[in-house]
């Protein structure tokens, strides 16, 4: 009786954590990108990714709990650290925080002419489940940190208006191409936008 053949490229790929030295999140993050856009939403999995990144399944879930998360982390622009960059933000505290917010929202998801944005928008606007997944990453490695910073009462609904104003100037630039906005350099949209930023944020 004939053995059963083991999958070739489950037989070559490595188990557990990539050599010293390799950057196994931004692989694993690059795998997802693709097959979430060869796949869609449904038909990628950890285990394909897994593949696609020549890593153990456990491994991605190690930096990523579900694939909701996977998806949403893929979403955010390459190179590109939610953690640090919230913690570049907030360490001025709340004083020009509005500022600092917008511009580091504009400089993230404009530098590479709003395209990682429409990608991340096309998503959003296609399945509640990848609206969610993104949304709720977003949230939870930004935006909730700077609620921690915000004095007085209900800083979630302050929060939720900052991210409002802050999606329709990305909306407006980026796939509306809305006039005279659309062409204003990131400083004058920031000195135009902040104020009221800050004022959701203080008041």
């Amino acid at each position: 009786m004939s053995t059963p053949q083991a999958d070739p490229a489950e037989s070559v790929r490595p188990r557990g954590r990539r050599p010293g030295g390799s950057d196994t999140r931004g692989a694993i993050l690059s795998a997802a990108r693709h097959e979430f856009a060869e796949r869609g939403y449904d038909g990628a999995s950890i285990r394909s990714v897994a593949r696609r990144a020549e890593v153990d399944p456990a491994l991605v879930r190690h930096y990523f709990q579900d694939k909701a998360e996977l998806f949403a982390a893929g979403m955010i622009p390459v190179d590109v650290d939610p953690a640090e960059l919230v913690a570049a933000v907030v360490a001025g505290g709340v004083d020009g925080l509005g500022e600092r917010l917008l511009t580091t929202v504009l400089g993230v998801w404009e530098a590479d002419g709003g395209a990682a944005f429409r990608v991340a928008f096309a998503g959003l606007s296609s399945s509640e489940v990848q609206a969610e997944a993104l949304l709720g990453y977003v949230g939870r490695e930004v935006f909730a940190e700077v609620a921690t910073l915000l004095p007085g009462p209900d800083p979630a609904l302050r929060v939720s208006l900052v991210v409002s104003q802050v999606a329709g100037v990305l909306l407006a630039r980026n796939v509306m191409h809305l006039e005279p906005i659309a062409s204003l350099p990131v400083p004058r949209v920031v000195e135009l936008v902040a104020p009221t930023l800050q004022r959701y944020l203080t008041q």
